[in-house]
């Protein structure tokens, strides 16, 4: 603008003529703006900042649906306010996570009397408040709780029960043997069943899974069309599970479309479950099939199994051969177009004619790969992570060739042996053999380090494609990924769920030893990728691909590495480094590796990730910086997850852990810090205190890819 007194140009005066106010759009056009920005924010600040945005605010088209699943900033006088502002205006209500939040503010929901579907998992619930709630909330049709010890189904109301004899939708998750509020439940068409029940109390009691059986608390299963169930490690979550169903195989739903159990480890197979599955076979038609290996294995339940356009199909841990999968799932090659999720994942046999005389490491029967992709062309989330794929030397026959065909694929998990480039070398050029210090499975020959050991302009040769390889010409087919895993078919976390810290790890595939850096720089095409893993990639040396993939991929919120390179180095921090500074979309970090030095060089460059909420490091022998970590908190705002577990001692760890907590707290409501050492005999004890929502998503490993349908709960 010019002063009083001056002449203004007609370049300045065009300038501003042509310049663009935002409240000029019209009403449509803003609306799908707002609809980007949380509720909470629209609610308690936008509409304070002019009349026009007052009004479009409050628009029932953006506060009908109210989401604090993950507003972290969100806190209990927030939630009061917005309540008060807008509660009689939300329909669906998703406070999923809000484990920071007391038990009063949760009592704010019955403000919302008009909810339709409300969502309470990982939220302090006692059975007295959920009955007060819900008491009030007569139209509510869908239900998400958690069922804690000292749950006490006689203390719902009588009004609270009505309100659940209507619920058509529940998900419950268990952490202490009980059937919940699903007695109550009497039109179920959809249940979901997390079992977290651990098997020894705080006080080191043995819990049993022997539940109350009455007239008065058994589940109503008649109208169910959905039932899913995932167990968390334990026989208690097996004994609970069995006891659900029992009552369905009594008598199974006529309606029932999808039936889906994940359950680690070996699951027996009861003769109430028998019945159930004989049952099944007889009179229902699945579009949707899940089930413990163990139930599937020598069984010829899927050949008497009726499905009708499917959509998805896990055999997790199944010994499902290749012929089995084609005659059985894919009906002889059929068109199977519908399905839109299939997890493939430990099955180990499943590209292989034959279970019963093939090794593991043999090379697969690319003609089934072919059918599968044929049969399947409509896939979307494909996981076949676990297992040994090894492809033949076949010209167009590997796997990564084949995979390539489907276009629609948003998510992909599979086994870093599998996108090993095992073609013939051409006459004309030398064969290039693998570092000596890449090749060993744990501890190389000591390296000289300390000197970055990638290009320096590594990103200029990034825009110019290298030698082409079979990884690369898949990912280029598959522009529009969202999700990759490559995971070593051997690779087992440090850090299981229940069970002490892992000392020891089983060696990498050999053919593991031909995927390194070039083949990480190939992911840096995937413009739209947002979830990314690695994990036991012994053959990256410098890390310059992890640097392709920071500079490339702009939409990156989920980055989880693991075992990179040797075991006894970590050869790829400078890379690294270079790459966290290009992350500004970052949320979720994962790093597990053994000797790493979490130092002020490190968190310096994470301090570069604006955008970050959580981080996990998992290092056997590892370090940490407590003056650095101080330091990156104070930097990074938006950080309410700090987990780390290292070799540190346990002064250090609970010093810099309650440093931590004393300094951020107050200003980050939904802080979550744990330190501590890795190899600790307490460790299990710190771990059932994380929120199942960090402890699910980023502290434990676990491949994600096609874990479960897909909307399952929407």
């Amino acid at each position: 603008m010019a002063s009083p007194g001056e002449e203004v140009t007609s370049d300045e005066s065009g300038e501003e003529s042509n310049a663009m106010n935002l409240m000029e759009f019209s009403d449509e056009i803003l609306l799908h703006i707002l609809r980007y920005t949380p509720v909470s924010d629209l609610v308690l600040n936008v509409r304070r900042v002019c009349r026009k945005l007052s009004v479009l605010s409050l628009d029932k088209s953006l506060t009908h649906a109210v989401t604090l699943h993950k507003d972290y900033q969100v806190d209990k006088d927030k939630v009061k306010q917005l309540m008060r502002e807008i509660g009689k205006e939300i329909q669906e209500l998703n406070m999923s996570g809000c484990y920071w939040l007391p038990g009063s503010t949760i009592d704010q929901v019955t403000r919302c009397r008009n909810l339709v579907k409300l969502n309470l998992s990982g939220c302090n619930l006692t059975s007295l408040r959920l009955s007060k709630m819900l008491s009030a909330l007569q139209h509510l049709r869908s239900l998400a709780i958690d069922v804690n010890p000292g749950f006490d189904a006689s203390h719902l109301s009588s009004e609270c029960k009505a309100t659940l004899s209507r619920v058509l939708e529940l998900k419950q998750t268990l952490y202490t043997p009980s059937y919940g509020v699903v007695p109550c439940c009497t039109s179920l068409e959809k249940l979901l069943l997390y079992f977290e029940i651990l098997d020894r109390s705080r006080e080191g009691l043995i819990i049993s899974g022997q539940l109350m059986v009455g007239e008065s608390n058994v589940p109503h299963y008649q109208n169910l069309r959905v039932f899913y169930a995932r167990l968390a490690p334990g026989p208690v979550n097996q004994e609970v599970v069995r006891l659900y169903l029992a009552v369905l195989s009594d008598r199974t739903p006529e309606k029932l479309h999808a039936f889906l159990i994940s359950a680690p480890g070996g699951f027996p197979q009861s003769c109430a479950v028998k019945n159930l599955l004989d049952s099944m076979a007889r009179n229902v038609t699945l579009d949707a099939l899940q089930l413990p290996g163990s139930w599937m294995n020598g069984s010829s339940l899927l050949q008497r199994l009726k499905f009708s356009n499917p959509v998805y199909f896990s055999f997790s841990r199944c010994s499902l051969s290749g012929s089995q999968l084609v005659q059985r799932v894919l009906n002889g090659g059929k068109d199977l177009r519908s399905l839109v999720s299939l997890n493939l994942s430990g099955c180990v046999h499943c590209l292989s004619p034959d279970s019963t005389l093939r090794k593991a490491e043999d090379e697969i029967d690319s003609s089934i790969a072919e059918t599968l992709v044929a049969s399947c062309c409509h896939l979307r989330h494909l996981n076949l992570s676990c297992a040994h794929h090894h492809s033949s030397e076949d010209l167009g026959r590997h796997l990564c060739q084949l995979l390539a065909h489907l276009k629609c694929l948003l998510s992909l998990a599979l086994p870093v042996c599998s996108i090993a480039d095992v073609s013939p070398v051409p006459a004309d050029k030398p064969s290039v053999q693998p570092a000596t210090n890449a090749t060993s499975p744990s501890f190389g020959k000591k390296v000289r380090i300390g000197v970055q050991t990638y290009p320096r302009n590594c990103l200029e040769q990034g825009n110019s494609r290298p030698q082409p390889s079979v990884f690369w010409t898949l990912l280029e087919s598959l522009p529009f990924l969202q999700q990759l895993e490559l995971i070593g078919s051997s690779f087992s976390s440090a850090m299981p769920r229940n069970e002490p810290a892992i000392r020891n790890s089983l060696p990498p595939c050999g053919r593991a030893q031909h995927v390194g850096d070039a083949e990480v720089a190939a992911i840096g095409q995937l413009a739209f990728l947002q979830s990314l893993t690695l994990a036991q990639l012994p053959n990256i040396l410098t890390g310059s691909g992890l640097v392709h993939i920071g500079a490339q991929c702009q939409h990156l919120r989920t980055l989880s590495l693991a075992n990179l390179g040797m075991m006894g180095k970590v050869m790829y921090m400078p890379a690294l480094v270079d790459m966290l500074k290009h992350c500004r979309c970052l949320r979720d970090l994962r790093l597990e590796q053994p000797y790493f030095n979490a130092n002020a060089q490190f968190f310096q460059a994470l301090s570069h990730c604006s955008s970050l909420q959580r981080l996990c490091i998992i290092s056997r022998s590892g370090s940490l910086q407590p003056d650095a970590v101080m330091a990156f908190m104070t930097a990074c705002l938006e950080v309410i997850m700090c987990h780390m577990f290292t070799g540190e001692s346990l002064t250090v760890c609970k010093t810099l852990q309650q440093s931590l907590i004393k300094s951020f707290q107050a200003s980050r409501p939904a802080l979550n810090v744990v330190i501590f050492p890795l190899l600790h005999e307490d460790l299990t004890e710190v771990i059932r205190d994380v929120p199942m929502m960090h402890l699910d998503e980023i502290t434990l490993f676990k491949s994600r890819v096609a874990e479960e349908p897909p909307n399952l709960w929407g």
